[in-house]
């Protein structure tokens, strides 16, 4: 399933540059570029809240979007959105042009589910989400919502790789390898009672070794008579 595209308004305009960018964020609005498809960059200028506003969505980067300038729709997808580093507020935004043939890298979120089905989880287990995304080349009018791993039957001490995640047709992880996306681990409690277990053996285990090493001790074979004890004034003569 792909994200669904995100609509903007923008303005065309003339000048590029420091000054100009800065007349423009006096007015409530921000600079931004349309580059791509062996067309000229589009110069354009944003309504600010409308890019805070859509920013705050965590999938806006792998939304395809329409900007309509001067009555004329483009076909987009956002690749950039600089911001103050004062007050975090926007200051540009780079779109790129696409089309249905575009194949681009993105970034796809990891979302794990059916946690409610998972025996690692019902027993205390922790989850550990490796990776938060993982990196992918696709087609922009293919771009997935996310990653989904499915928890049904992990127990604890396990994992998933990539390699058990069926990826949608055409998406090819940009790295190679079966790497790590999830692990599920034993609770703190789990395993402070299980070291306390092991450290137990291990002492008892010591405390054995070094009874049967003490000097002077002796130790009969099974069936065997006790040692008879030593003779008090053994070797003296008699009177």
């Amino acid at each position: 399933m792909t994200s669904e595209k995100t609509a903007l308004t923008a303005s065309a305009r003339a000048k590029a540059g420091k000054g100009a960018a800065r007349a423009i964020r006096r007015t409530g609005q921000i600079p931004g570029v349309i580059y791509g498809g062996n067309t000229a960059p589009t110069l354009i200028s944003l309504v600010e809240k409308d890019i805070a506003k859509v920013t705050e969505n965590q999938s806006f980067f792998n939304n395809l979007c329409d900007i309509e300038v001067a009555g004329k729709k483009t076909l987009v997808l956002p690749r950039d959105v600089q911001l103050d580093p004062v007050n975090d507020r926007p200051i540009h935004a780079d779109f790129m042009r696409v089309t249905d043939k575009t194949v681009i890298r993105v970034g796809i979120p990891v979302h794990v589910k059916n946690q409610k089905d998972c025996p690692g989880l019902i027993k205390g287990g922790v989850l550990n989400l490796v990776r938060h995304e993982v990196e992918v080349y696709c087609k922009a009018m293919d771009i997935p919502e996310e990653i989904a791993v499915d928890l049904t039957g992990l127990d604890v001490g396990y994992s998933i790789h990539l390699g058990q995640v069926k990826l949608p047709s055409g998406v090819k992880p940009v790295k190679e390898g079966d790497f790590t996306l999830i692990t599920l681990v034993a609770p703190s409690a789990m395993k402070s009672e299980v070291d306390e277990a092991v450290s137990a053996d291990a002492a008892a285990g010591t405390a054995e070794a070094e009874a049967d090493a003490t000097p002077g001790t002796a130790s009969a074979a099974p069936g065997d008579a006790p040692a008879a004890a030593p003779a008090k004034d053994a070797g003296k003569g008699k009177k």
